[in-house]
């Protein structure tokens, strides 16, 4: 597993809007938001893909899914919806290879996909 800027963000090396942070994962804010709110939840263990996750370590995945509907709740969104995204290799939209969630809300979303 390679270094990312996550691994720095989680180590404070460089500076990341943390909105959450306990033993297992980390969330911030999103430097280029793609929504008025876009949140980036990472987990302090290293797997670069989701591909990489093993079923032992499900676990990883459920906490991230559920942290990012905890933060939704508690900020006020989740009634109006919200959407969360798990980009996988290149096609699939990932540029940092440790895997992270998306969260995005804050205004309707619609669909999304290839043209």
């Amino acid at each position: 597993m390679s270094e990312t800027i996550f691994h720095k963000i989680m180590r404070r090396e460089i500076p990341a809007d943390v909105v959450y942070e306990d033993e297992h994962l980390i969330a911030f804010r999103d430097i280029a938001p793609q929504a008025p709110v876009h949140v980036l939840f990472v987990p302090k263990v290293d797997f670069a893909t989701l591909n990489d996750v093993p079923d032992a370590d499900a676990v990883v995945v459920g906490r991230l899914a559920t942290a990012a509907a905890r933060y939704a709740k508690a900020q006020g969104f989740a009634e109006d919806g919200y959407r969360v995204v798990m980009n996988c290799n290149g096609d699939g939209g990932q540029t940092v290879f440790q895997i992270h969630l998306h969260l995005l809300a804050g205004a309707p979303l619609g669909r999304f996909g290839t043209p």
